[in-house]
């Protein structure tokens, strides 16, 4: 017999705790657009902390244990890890924190992949803040792995969080380019005190 959640305690796990002095950098876009990299360099750049999107791990696991991809029932699990994930990389940051990919991200490919998102991960979704928002641009090359799967929609898939981050009033500046110019634009944003 499943185990009966509350629902207070499933917000409760999916609340963002955010320091004081802390500016949250959230970096979306599709697969292979480099999020990591841009985050990783970021952060080394301003010698601070960046979340790791932690559906990865959750799911190469998964592969490496069952051959299996994401499923419905794998959302809330790999949202309740990835903003656990986030609060503790906000408790050690330093100014910034750089996340790659967040809530926001589960949810336009929930509506992607399945038409529907889990009614507690869209709320706490729309309810996250971050001081800037980014979306990459399809400009850099597809590099395969074992989760990746549409390297013939990156520009659809782009489009979709396009229309979500507008739907939901979230704004956005797009970033490209190469690895330098992306380091030296975004750098630029937050120094200008975007």
């Amino acid at each position: 017999m499943p185990i009966k959640v509350s629902q207070a305690h499933i917000e409760a796990e999916l609340q963002q705790h955010t320091p004081a002095g802390i500016k949250k950098v959230l970096i979306l876009g599709a697969e292979s657009t480099g999020k990591t990299t841009l985050c990783q360099d970021l952060a080394q750049h301003y010698q601070t902390q960046w979340v790791i999107e932690y559906m990865r791990p959750y799911l190469q696991h998964k592969w490496d244990t069952t051959q299996s991809v994401c499923e419905w029932q794998d959302l809330m699990p790999i949202a309740y890890g990835q903003v656990a994930s986030e609060n503790q990389q906000a408790a050690v940051a330093n100014r910034y924190l750089f996340c790659d990919t967040a809530l926001f991200e589960i949810m336009v490919y929930a509506y992607w992949y399945y038409n529907e998102c889990p009614a507690a991960l869209k709320a706490a979704a729309l309810s996250h803040h971050y001081d800037l928002i980014l979306l990459t641009q399809v400009d850099v090359p597809w590099v395969a792995d074992d989760l990746r799967d549409a390297p013939q929609q990156r520009e659809q898939i782009t489009q979709a969080f396009i229309d979500a981050l507008t739907e939901h009033n979230k704004p956005f500046l797009r970033i490209g380019g190469t690895r330098q110019a992306r380091v030296q634009q975004v750098t630029q944003w937050l120094d200008a005190g975007l």
